[in-house]
C-alpha cells in the first residue's frame, strides 16, 4: 500500500489578521516540511480566522482573503515549500457572484484551497452550511457543489469542511463513491462541555460510512465568546482511533499512514447529493517504501473539570491578548465567583498582569476583606483596598435612597470605581457574574455587569464551586499553593449589600436551581416537562418567571466564554419585549 506522512496543524488564528495568520501557516508548513511531511493541512478558515461573521458580506474583505491566499501560495514556493501540498481554509466567493434575492451579498463561500507549486491547485467550498446554535452560515455563505479529490503520491484524498461531516449525506458517501483512500476534513468546531465524546463518535461513524481512514483537523484558541479545543482525531476505516492530538494546544500532529492505492484512472462524474467530482492529480506515483517514524497514538485526554477550566483560561487569554490588552482588573469581594475569576486570570495572563481591588462598604463582613487579601497572597496578583463608604455616604446624603435602591447603589459605586481605575491605568475589567445569577437576573446593571469580558458567564454556580475545588486540588497535587482560599469555598454566598444577606434569601438552593435552569435554558424544556422531572411546580414557576423577565439585563452583560451547549448570547436569542410565559 502507498505510504503518506500527514501533517495536521491545529493552530490558533485571529479573525481579520490575514498577515499574522499567513505567517503562522508558513511557520507550521516549514515545520511540517522539516519533519518530512507529504501533505500538510490547516483548519477551516485558518487564513481569515473564524467566525468572520458580517465581514463575509464585505466585498473588500473577501477580496483581501483571496489575494492573501494567492500571496501565501507564492511565498511557500519562494521559500522552497512549493512541492509540498498545503490545504488551507479561507474566505472565497462564488465566481457566479450575481445579486440574487435571498442569497448573501457577493455570494461568499466558506472555502479551502490546496496550494501547490506556487498556485491554487484546487479550491472548494463547504457543502453543508450549519444554521443552528452559534452558526449563521446561511446568512453568510453559499454552499459548494463539488466533491474535491486530490491525488498525492498515488493516494486519492477526499476533502471536506466541518459541517460536511456533521450532516448525513453529501461528501461522506461521495468520498466512498469516489474511491478515496483518505477523507480529510478541516474544521473550526467550537468547544462545548462533553462535545469531545460526541465528536469522536461522529468521526468513527463517518469513517465507516466513507470506507476510508478519516482525519478530523480542528482549530484551537479563542475568538470572542467561542473557544476551540483542538482535539484533532484520525481514525481508520473501521472507526478505530489511530491518533489524537492534545486539547487546547497549538501544534503539528504528524502521522505515517498506509493507504489504499488510487485507481488507475481518476474518478469522474457525480457522487452523493449530486456533487460533481473535482479531481486533481498532484503526484501520481507512490513514494518509495520508507520506515514509518510517526505511528500515531492518542495524547492524554483531560478530565471533565480540567477540560472546562482550560477552556475558560483559553477563552480569557485569547480575548485579552487578541484585543491588544496586557492586564486585567477584578473587584475582589472574598467570594467564590471573584476568587475563581482571579485564579483563571492569573493562569491566563500571569499574576503580575492581574490587579485586584477590594471595595468594602459598611455591610462588608470582616472575612470578605481578609479572604480577598488571602487570595492575593496565594496567587501573587496585585492588590489594593479602596473603601466605598465615603462615596456611598455622599450619594445617600444627596438622594436618601432606601431598600433595593440603596443596595444597588453599592454595586454601582464599585462598578464606577473599577471603570475609573481601568481608564486611568489601562486594565480591562472582568465581570464576575455566573450563569445562575444571569439567568435569574440576580445582578445589578452598571454594577455587577461592568466589565469588558465575563469569564464565568456560562458557568452555573454549582460548577463554580466544582472548578474552584478542582483548581486547588490540582495545585496541591503539584506541590503548589492552592489559589482559592478555603473560606471562599465554604462560606454561604452573599452579595453583602445589607446586614446578614445571603443568596438564598432571593434564590433557591443552587443545587436545585441549576438543575431547573439547565432544563429550561440549555435544553428548552417547558414548565410541564420540568415539573415532570420531579421539581415542585411553584418553585419551577418562580424560577421560570425570573429567567423570562431578566432578558433585558442579560443583553447588557459583556461577552464571555461559552462552554455549554446553549450560552447566553448568540446561542439563545429571545425577544426582550415578550409576553409569552411558560407559566401562563
Amino acid at each position: 500500500m502507498p505510504q503518506l506522512r500527514l501533517a495536521l496543524n491545529q493552530i490558533d488564528s485571529c479573525v481579520g489578521d490575514l498577515a499574522g495568520n499567513a505567517e503562522s501557516i508558513v511557520h507550521w508548513t516549514r515545520h511540517s516540511a522539516g519533519q518530512g511531511a507529504h501533505l500538510v493541512a490547516f483548519p477551516e478558515m485558518a487564513l481569515t480566522g473564524y467566525p468572520v461573521e458580517d465581514l463575509a458580506l464585505r466585498g473588500s474583505f473577501v477580496e483581501a482573503s483571496r489575494a492573501a491566499l494567492h500571496a501565501l501560495a507564492a511565498r511557500l514556493a519562494d521559500e522552497g515549500l512549493g512541492e509540498l501540498p498545503v490545504v488551507v481554509g479561507y474566505l472565497d466567493r462564488s465566481e457566479e457572484a450575481r445579486p440574487r434575492l435571498g442569497r448573501p451579498a457577493g455570494a461568499p463561500r466558506n472555502a479551502a484551497a490546496v496550494l501547490h507549486r506556487g498556485a491554487v491547485a484546487l479550491a472548494f467550498a463547504k457543502h453543508h452550511l450549519p444554521n443552528y446554535g452559534v452558526f449563521d452560515e446561511f446568512r453568510y455563505f453559499v454552499p459548494g457543489d463539488t466533491m474535491p479529490v486530490i491525488r498525492v503520491h498515488g493516494v486519492d484524498v477526499a476533502l471536506a469542511i466541518c459541517e460536511d461531516l456533521w450532516q448525513e449525506g453529501g461528501r461522506v458517501p461521495a468520498a466512498r463513491a469516489a474511491g478515496a483512500g483518505l477523507l480529510l476534513s478541516v474544521n473550526a468546531s467550537p468547544y462545548e462541555r462533553e462535545k469531545d465524546d460526541t465528536r469522536l463518535e461522529l468521526v468513527r461513524k463517518r469513517a465507516q460510512e466513507a470506507g476510508c481512514t478519516t482525519a478530523y483537523l480542528a482549530m484551537t484558541g479563542g475568538q470572542d465568546e467561542l473557544v476551540f479545543d483542538g482535539d484533532t482525531i484520525v481514525v481508520d476505516r473501521h472507526g478505530e482511533v489511530v491518533a489524537r492530538a492534545p486539547q487546547f494546544e497549538e501544534g503539528c500532529m504528524l502521522l505515517d499512514l498506509d493507504l489504499p492505492a488510487a485507481a488507475a484512472g481518476p474518478p469522474t462524474g457525480t457522487a452523493g447529493d449530486g456533487l460533481r467530482i473535482d479531481h486533481v492529480t498532484l503526484s501520481a506515483d507512490p513514494l518509495p517504501p520508507y520506515e514509518p517514524e510517526t505511528p500515531g497514538g492518542a495524547a492524554p485526554h483531560l478530565g471533565d473539570d480540567a477540560e472546562v477550566y482550560q477552556a475558560l483560561v483559553t477563552g480569557l487569554r485569547a480575548y485579552v491578548t487578541k484585543n491588544g490588552f496586557r492586564s486585567v482588573l477584578i473587584g475582589l469581594s472574598g467570594g467564590i465567583d471573584s476568587a475563581l475569576v482571579a485564579a483563571l486570570a492569573c493562569d491566563a495572563v500571569g499574576p503580575e498582569n492581574v490587579y485586584g481591588v477590594a471595595m468594602p462598604s459598611r455591610y462588608s463582613s470582616e472575612h470578605s476583606l481578609s479572604d480577598a487579601e488571602e487570595l492575593a497572597r496565594r496567587t501573587g496578583l496585585n492588590f489594593r483596598t479602596v473603601p466605598i463608604a465615603p462615596m456611598f455616604d455622599a450619594y445617600m446624603g444627596a438622594l436618601g435612597l432606601t431598600g433595593l435602591a440603596e443596595e444597588n447603589l453599592q454595586s454601582r459605586l464599585r462598578g464606577t470605581l473599577l471603570m475609573a481605575i481601568s481608564n486611568q491605568e489601562g486594565h480591562i475589567v472582568l465581570a464576575p457574574g455566573n450563569k445562575s445569577e444571569l439567568a435569574c437576573g440576580y445582578s445589578t446593571l452598571y454594577g455587577d455587569s461592568v466589565g469588558a469580558y465575563g469569564p464565568i458567564k456560562d458557568v452555573y454556580k454549582t460548577w463554580i464551586f466544582r472548578l474552584a475545588k478542582w483548581r486547588n486540588a490540582d495545585a496541591a497535587s503539584r506541590g503548589e499553593t492552592p489559589p482559592v482560599p478555603e473560606n471562599s469555598i465554604t462560606k454561604p454566598p452573599s452579595a453583602e449589600l445589607r446586614p446578614g444577606q445571603v443568596d438564598t434569601d432571593s434564590l433557591p438552593d443552587y443545587d436545585v436551581l441549576d438543575r431547573i435552569l439547565e432544563l429550561y435554558v440549555d435544553r428548552d424544556r417547558g414548565h410541564a416537562e420540568i415539573v415532570a422531572e420531579g421539581f415542585d411546580a411553584e418553585l419551577v414557576t418562580r424560577v421560570l418567571r425570573m429567567v423570562d423577565t431578566a432578558e433585558y439585563k442579560r443583553r447588557q452583560y459583556p461577552p464571555g466564554t461559552k462552554i455549554s451547549a446553549k450560552g447566553f448570547g448568540k446561542d439563545r436569542r429571545l425577544p426582550i419585549t415578550n409576553r409569552w410565559r411558560e407559566t401562563g
